[in-house]
């Protein structure tokens, strides 16, 4: 499938009416896990999409560019609207959480596996890792306040168990930055991996910043918090990897090839026949989006398609979700490393006054009172051992005890 090379339709005439886009939600007790995963990471996609050309616009002075990129942006509101409605109002924040951090764990280790840029590999390996972490505390809030195994919400696809501890998670901000990559001497694949990670915790970010304030506990409202600050640190790494040398509408123009990626996978992959048929819209909406950002890097820029691709543009291996069990225990080997500067380091071999440590001991302060820790805790205290679907034991030696919660790893030298 090469985007480029379909039939667009005019952009002015696919925008829909509000029944169109006011949709029937899913079934949350039938959905298949796979199908709430795709559609979290849709409305990130479009969020992205459509934050994009906003913040283009506020930094440009000609008026027609902006028209144009508000006829984009137009669309992409319509498609971001009726991928929110499929989200049932039965569905609480803290079971649509556990879906938000399933996606975080399978996308990313879906991703890493196919990378061919070492540098970018690392970034998605060492994110994965603190996303797995979250998941496994939100999680054990969900048992503690509902009631509620994870494990209905995720199927047998992803296991719940530690990760790198999210209390060792807390970085001093500049080891968060990582170099940048250049988009004209990389694989295609790297580029859409790039955009699709960046705006899949972008989006979980800004989730989690909008409804910390909103839950209905005070240990929920914590959690939502600590972990918020957690995902904006993914967020500035995976950001940082984006070219800074590409113009507006090179960008622009990516982020629609992105979205037709996307959507073509979605319906590749869809197993629902009616969200399927949602997908197949959005891609031939996309369609008309690429075709018309194509129009605007050839009027503003002077360049073609093919400047940017030119490979061809024809689609890399799709995305297709499946269980990633096996590539995370492999990863977890690496749950003792720590950012440092643009690359990562074990904590042991730090030097001692490194900022991570004085930063981590400032920020969090009493570790017990944390409550990514204290839920464990409780958990622990209630059932006799913390929450977990594990096919089989931690294959980490000091994760693995269920009746404690080690929130030195990752964290303290020498543990």
């Amino acid at each position: 499938m090469n985007p480029f090379e379909e039939k667009a339709k005019d952009i002015a005439k696919i925008y829909k009416n509000w029944k169109s886009i006011n949709v029937k939600p899913y079934d949350k007790e039938t959905v298949d896990p796979y199908t709430r995963v795709r559609i979290i990471l849709m409305n990130g996609t479009e969020f992205e999409a459509i934050w994009n050309t906003v913040r283009f616009t506020r930094h440009c002075g000609n008026n027609d560019v902006r028209r144009d990129m508000a006829m984009i942006r137009r669309g992409e509101q319509q498609q971001q609207k009726r991928i929110a409605c499929l989200k049932p109002r039965n569905e609480s924040m803290l079971e649509h959480t556990i879906g938000y951090e399933q996606l975080a764990v399978d996308l990313t280790a879906i991703l890493a596996k196919r990378e061919k840029n070492n540098y970018v590999k690392k970034q998605l390996d060492f994110a994965l890792l603190e996303d797995f972490d979250h998941l496994y505390r939100y999680a054990n809030l969900l048992d503690l306040e509902k009631g509620i195994h994870a494990e209905k919400l995720v199927g047998s696809y992803t296991e719940i168990m530690p990760g790198r501890p999210t209390v060792a998670e807390a970085r001093a901000p500049q080891d968060d930055v990582r170099f940048y990559i250049n988009n004209y001497l990389n694989d295609p694949m790297t580029r859409l991996n790039i955009g699709i990670i960046t705006a899949a915790e972008q989006q979980t970010m800004n989730y989690y910043l909008n409804i910390a304030n909103l839950y209905e506990s005070e240990q929920g409202r914590k959690l939502y918090a600590e972990i918020a600050m957690i995902e904006e640190e993914h967020v500035t790494g995976y950001g940082c990897l984006s070219d800074p040398a590409v113009d507006i509408f090179e960008c622009m123009l990516m982020h629609e090839y992105t979205e037709c990626y996307l959507y073509w996978s979605c319906y590749q992959d869809e197993t629902d026949a009616r969200i399927k048929d949602i997908w197949l819209m959005h891609f031939e909406e996309e369609l008309a989006h690429l075709n018309f950002a194509t129009k605007m890097l050839e009027k503003y820029s002077g360049k073609v398609w093919q400047q940017l691709f030119p490979e061809g543009g024809e689609f890399p291996e799709l995305l297709k979700f499946t269980e990633q069990k096996e590539y995370v225990r492999e990863i977890l080997k690496s749950v003792r490393l720590t950012g440092r500067a643009e690359d990562f380091e074990i904590v042991d071999e730090l030097p001692d006054n490194f900022r991570f440590f004085s930063y981590n001991r400032g920020v969090q302060g009493n570790i017990k009172s944390l409550v990514s820790h204290a839920v464990i805790e409780k958990a622990i205290r209630k059932f006799g051992r913390d929450y977990r679907r594990e096919d089989k034991e931690h294959p980490i030696r000091g994760l693995n005890d269920r009746k404690t919660d080690n929130a030195d790893i990752g964290r303290i030298k020498g543990v």
